[in-house]
């Protein structure tokens, strides 16, 4: 078995696709044959070392969260999977291991496929679509009807917010680069203004619901752009934001705490054909590391990075 993994934290240049073996799934536990993982900004972040307090220093160290797959073994007290199952679901920060052709997951972090899914489609959600839905029904509340802006509506979870939203009844505006607004406004947008020119000022007032899915937009503007009563989000705040997170009720932190009932919500919407990721380049395993460098460094505007494993 093959998988991607690091003997100690640092940049790209420390990936290494090397020779593993798994043990034996344990209570609780299944093995799941690998048919396609999709890479975050967070597994780049955890091997570069930033949250170490939480991963520790034991070595080497899996990369991959989010992942789509068959179940191959069950470990003992196992009832919600049957080998031959598809699957898909994510990893913890301490594990890793998506990049890979086999996995170890707990069985509370993994649901059914849906049937409509690609394997590809379906390794895609996690991560980015369990923030979306705990950003906009968890803490926003949002209500048929009320006006959304999303700041960064072509980023990962930027896609998913918007079409979330939307499928929710929502009126959404959002941001992004000006070279992609047209392609923002072929997801339904009502508005779309250049993130890096706009002016907070002349949205004053106009939004329910503001999410901040790309962490840049300042205190003063997500409140600029609220109705009263409204509420901000930010997935990803600066230190110094940090501070009026918590003294704010206006403004809220979203962190995607994997559930097993609010991803399989998730993979229900997107399997209506609601709630699509944008694939912008597919790699196999042998050819992941250069990808996955290449995203880290300049980035795939086009959409989500999916590395596959195709043998049986």
């Amino acid at each position: 078995m093959k998988r991607i993994q690091y003997h100690r934290y640092g940049g790209p240049e420390e990936m290494r696709l090397e020779d593993f073996e798994l043990d034996r799934p344990m209570a609780g536990q299944i093995v799941v044959r690998v048919k396609a993982a999709a890479a975050n900004p967070v597994d780049w972040k955890i091997r570069n070392g930033a949250l170490k307090f939480m991963t520790g220093r034991r070595f080497p160290r899996a990369m991959g969260s989010d992942f789509s797959g068959v179940v191959e073994a069950v470990g003992p007290s196992v009832t919600r999977f049957n080998v031959g199952d598809d699957v898909l679901g994510t990893l913890p920060a301490k594990a890793g291991g998506a990049f890979a052709d086999r996995l170890m997951a707990d069985e509370k972090v993994v649901i059914l496929k849906p049937a409509a899914l690609s394997f590809e489609q379906a390794a895609t959600l996690p991560i980015v679509g369990v923030t979306a839905w705990r950003g906009l029904v968890d803490k926003a509340r949002l209500q048929r009807g009320q006006s959304v802006f999303v700041h960064g509506c072509l980023g990962g979870v930027g896609r998913m917010a918007t079409q979330l939203a939307k499928s929710l009844g929502a009126d959404v505006s959002g941001s992004c680069r000006a070279t992609a607004m047209d392609d923002a406004r072929v997801m339904g947008l009502n508005r779309v203004v250049d993130y890096r020119q706009f002016s907070a000022e002349t949205l004053q007032g106009q939004f329910d619901v503001v999410f901040d899915t790309a962490g840049t937009l300042s205190l003063r503007d997500g409140r600029t752009l609220l109705k009263p009563g409204g509420v901000v989000l930010d997935i990803s705040p600066s230190p110094g934001k940090l501070l009026g997170l918590f003294l704010s009720r206006q403004h809220k932190l979203v962190v995607a705490k994997i559930s097993t009932e609010v991803l399989t919500k998730v993979a229900e919407v997107a399997a209506t054909g609601r709630l699509r990721s944008e694939i912008g380049k597919t790699v196999p395993l042998a050819m992941a590391i250069p990808a996955l460098t290449a995203l880290e460094k300049q980035g795939t505007p086009q959409g989500k990075l999916v590395i596959t494993w195709g043998q049986s």
